[in-house]
């Protein structure tokens, strides 16, 4: 892919994750933990310049495990719900 060409975005509800690492050990335990919390398991490896490891993730935002849904919803703001009065 040319540098100036912009990237194709994934489908909605999806998302790209790249994880760079020294090991490849090491970019699969993020991954393990990743498709733990979200369905989807398209996953690519690449070596990187220096030895270490760069894997692209496929993730189906819409479809989340236990873990990621409940922390989705603890992380959204309650219904109508204004800035806080410290907030502008």
């Amino acid at each position: 892919m040319d540098r100036n060409e912009p990237e194709a975005l994934p489908p909605p509800g999806h998302a790209e994750v790249r994880i760079v690492a020294a090991t490849p050990d090491a970019a699969r335990l993020v991954a393990d933990v990743l498709r733990h919390c979200f369905s989807g398991a398209e996953q690519r490896s690449y070596p990187t310049p220096g030895g270490g490891t760069r894997l692209h993730l496929t993730v189906d935002t819409a479809h989340t495990a236990e873990p990621a849904l409940s922390w989705l919803a603890a992380s959204r703001p309650p219904s109508g719900a204004g800035p806080h009065s410290e907030e502008p």
